[in-house]
């Protein structure tokens, strides 16, 4: 592997994206935003031909230009994509529609959140219809995939379950699932980083986060994580941000903590407006690692459980495997998953 780009035979277009969605958020987040599509060779090639999609979405803290960021030894991420379509053996060509939903505290977990903003909704309606009106996709649901990792992979997850409108095909790699495993863990963490340096304050943090370089003590991450996900997940009406717990004894609040259990992906999947809409899906791709620091291997063990009770089945209805590795550094994987989603939404 050289240690530099290399020419794409594929090409992909560097594009933005006015949302109206998004307009007046909470945070003051851009409304406008980068979006870039990669196109297969096929696609110029073959002028007449329409084309599925596949939107590819991140994980928290990620933005669109981090998908060129390279790991010694191995391609970055547009190149692993350009390597599927454009290799030897290509499985049936798509679109790849690479989104961004950065906000100011990190993520945004694909949800509408007053907390945050309307990012499921810029998804669904601003993305996909740009990319529709632009470019000769196939347009409509059974020809739509959603993927991505970590919290990407639980935007891929619910998305789908609460919009079968647009995406018929998920995939997710290791995505944020069974709460009380891979959220709940590290509140304590929280109340004892609060106590010893913000006077159990989160105001004092973000003003001391937003001073300094950016991830730069130990406690950050965790920190971050937790405020995030609260205004994403528990965010009131007027944009209010509820932590779910105590921040003195780190012990739950029940009617926030719930607010939180009914957006996760393995309570979603038990409710029947939500398993309708997973037993509709043309493909489901899960997969995480075995030694994933956040438990989402047992959090993916979790949501394959609730296919199987809806009657779905592994290698027919959705693909599952856990592989050895942690929660950091599988971006190979994301060829695995679009081949597979690929062949279910032509």
């Amino acid at each position: 592997m050289r240690p530099w780009s290399i020419p794409l035979r594929g090409h992909l277009d560097e594009l933005e994206v006015q949302s109206r969605a998004l307009d007046g958020n909470r945070l003051g987040d851009p409304s406008l935003r980068p979006l870039w599509v990669y196109r297969p060779p096929a696609y110029d090639q073959n002028p007449a031909q329409r084309f599925a999609t596949i939107y590819l979405i991140q994980g928290l803290t990620g933005q669109v230009d981090m998908w060129r960021n390279r790991a010694p030894f191995r391609p970055n991420v547009i190149e692993l994509i350009d390597g599927l379509f454009a290799g030897e053996r290509p499985p049936p060509p798509c679109l790849v529609v690479l989104v961004d939903a950065w906000t100011s505290l990190g993520g945004s977990q694909y949800v509408d959140s007053p907390g945050t903003g309307k990012y499921m909704t810029y998804l669904c309606d601003d993305v996909v219809s740009f990319v529709d009106a632009k470019y000769r996709t196939k347009a409509d649901r059974a020809h739509r995939a959603l993927t991505g990792k970590s919290s990407g992979g639980y935007g891929a997850m619910v998305v789908p379950m609460m919009r079968p409108d647009v995406f018929s095909a998920l995939g997710t790699h290791a995505g944020d699932a069974l709460f009380d495993l891979c959220y709940a863990r590290s509140f304590g963490d929280t109340v004892r980083a609060l106590r010893d340096h913000y006077d159990g304050s989160y105001e004092k943090f973000w003003d001391d986060f937003r001073k300094r370089p950016a991830l730069s003590k130990s406690s950050d991450h965790t920190l971050l994580n937790d405020y995030c996900m609260a205004a994403c997940y528990s965010a009131d009406a007027d944009g209010t941000v509820r932590l779910p717990f105590d921040l003195a004894t780190g012990e739950r609040i029940p009617e926030i903590w719930a607010r939180w259990l009914a957006l996760d992906p393995v309570f979603m999947a038990r409710k029947p407006e939500y398993a309708k809409a997973l037993k509709s899906m043309r493909g489901i791709y899960i997969d995480a690692g075995k030694r994933d620091e956040y438990f989402l291997d047992i959090g993916a063990e979790a949501f394959r459980r609730e296919l199987d009770k809806l009657g779905m089945r592994k290698d027919e209805h959705y693909f599952f495997e856990l592989f050895d590795a942690t929660h950091a550094a599988i971006e190979y994987r994301y060829p695995k998953a679009m081949a597979w989603l690929a062949a279910r939404i032509q």
